[in-house]
């Protein structure tokens, strides 16, 4: 079932992230040279500094409308698993820890027909077992809960973060080549660093 899960998880995002518009390039004309000029997103859009607080919020009211304000929908079955996914755990461990529970209390009693006992009367789990047992569940339930809560406010600080990222400016003046200059004075290869900003 986790596998598959996972397969699934997988190909909702691959199929989100091919999904996701790119900067469309606009193709402006130099007046003077008559060349083409090629520039990312001509008309930006106007900051807006309540976006990221409003993506969290939003993200607190209902997990995953951050994200799907933000526009990052492939996030959203992201979220819904994984918080999916610790409430079941936390649901199954419950139900662990009250069968073993019930089962203790009735081995407490001195009594022999808990589901941990056999026809005859013998224990398959003895009543130290059963109460090592109930430990152990009851840590993995408070476990399940802390994750789940993890995971919640989680995605409220990447809907928030995301906010704020959406509306950074990604322009092609601020940019990283790395490149290889070849010295042909030099006796072997010599490398070359350059960072170049413009204003």
């Amino acid at each position: 079932m986790a596998r598959i899960l996972i397969i699934l998880l997988m190909l909702v995002s691959g199929w989100a992230v091919a999904q996701t518009q790119q900067p469309k390039d606009t193709i402006i004309v130099d007046a003077k040279t008559d060349d083409l000029i090629i520039a990312a997103d001509a008309v930006q859009e106007a900051y807006d500094a309540n976006r990221p607080s409003r993506a969290a919020f939003y993200s607190a009211v209902i997990p995953g409308l951050g994200q799907a304000y933000n526009k990052k929908y492939w996030k959203i079955p992201i979220a819904y698993a994984a918080l999916g996914g610790a409430v079941y755990a936390y649901i199954l461990n419950d139900e662990e820890y009250d069968g073993l529970r019930e089962a203790f209390q009735i081995r407490l009693q001195g009594g022999t027909n808990d589901e941990f006992s056999r026809e005859d009367g013998t224990p398959i789990i003895s009543t130290d077992g059963l109460e090592r047992a109930q430990r152990t569940s009851q840590r993995n339930k408070e476990l399940s809960l802390l994750i789940a809560a993890a995971i919640y406010a989680v995605q409220i600080i990447d809907a928030n973060v995301d906010g704020h990222l959406s509306q950074f400016n990604v322009d092609r003046d601020l940019s990283f080549k790395p490149y290889m200059d070849y010295n042909q004075s030099a006796v072997g290869t010599s490398y070359g660093f350059s960072l170049s900003y413009n204003f």
